[in-house]
């Protein structure tokens, strides 16, 4: 049974890839290079992998290992990651998987599924379409907490670089998540910096600095990109409904 749902899952993610290449419209020149509007990311966008990037943006965010510390290698070392496709839930220790906790930030943006930004005076809602994923970036000045409460997605404030730069600052992790798909740990202490720029209309590049002094020697970089998929709504996508059924991983 549980063989059968991971290759599901498998057959869902390429089914997926798949229906986003079709549904993906050809970009005119005209529409590419339509002007960004002022302060604004609002909107449904998919993450686009560049050629370059396309053996491994979707389980980690570069080909070179992150300088890791002897406390992160040997949790790093534990880990029996999900990537491939295939695999059973008793050779698999991805909390995602084996117990459909929440992927937490930035985890969450290695799965196949769009994700929304909504804009309000004191905060950006980013709505993730897998498993109903929330965050709330408070854009009212206020400082990150000295103390935060630890959650899967921690606690984040932002503010605007410029018309087009989107600054977001998020620390209070718990340590129940793994920084992406392959395992690689993080503590409480991580600090993960995003920079939404909106290069034109239709594109978003992501930056990503993660540093977290217990687990890693130096900052660890990376850049995504996304498309605006403006005829897209989020859909209903749940870990515990549409991957798995709850007696798979109740222990």
């Amino acid at each position: 049974m549980a063989r059968t749902l991971i290759l599901a899952i498998a057959v869902t993610w390429l089914v997926w890839a798949t229906s986003i290449s079709a549904q993906a419209p050809a970009s005119s020149a005209a529409s590419a290079a339509a002007p960004a509007p002022k302060r604004d990311l609002t909107g449904v966008w998919m993450i686009r992998n560049p050629a370059g990037m396309r053996g491994y943006a979707g389980a980690t965010f570069t080909k070179e290992e992150p300088e890791m510390t002897p406390w992160a290698i040997a949790k790093y070392k534990e880990a029996k990651n999900t990537n491939g496709g295939q695999y059973d839930l008793e050779t698999t220790n991805d909390p995602v998987v084996t117990k459909c906790y929440p992927p937490g930030t930035p985890r969450v943006y290695f799965h196949p599924y769009p994700f929304e930004f909504i804009q309000t005076p004191k905060y950006v809602l980013m709505l993730y379409e897998y498993d109903h994923v929330i965050r709330r970036i408070y854009t009212d000045g206020r400082p990150l907490p000295p103390d935060p409460e630890l959650t899967w997605g921690g606690t984040s404030v932002g503010r605007w670089e410029n018309d087009t730069t989107f600054v977001v600052d998020t620390v209070g992790f718990n340590e129940k998540t793994w920084i992406d798909r392959l395992g690689h740990p993080h503590s409480p202490e991580m600090h993960v910096t995003e920079r939404f720029r909106r290069t034109d209309r239709d594109h978003l590049q992501i930056d990503f600095i993660i540093t977290d002094p217990k687990a890693l020697v130096k900052p660890w970089t990376s850049t995504f990109y996304a498309e605006l998929r403006p005829q897209w709504e989020l859909g209903e996508i749940s870990c515990s409904g549409d991957y798995l059924e709850f007696k798979t991983f109740e222990k």
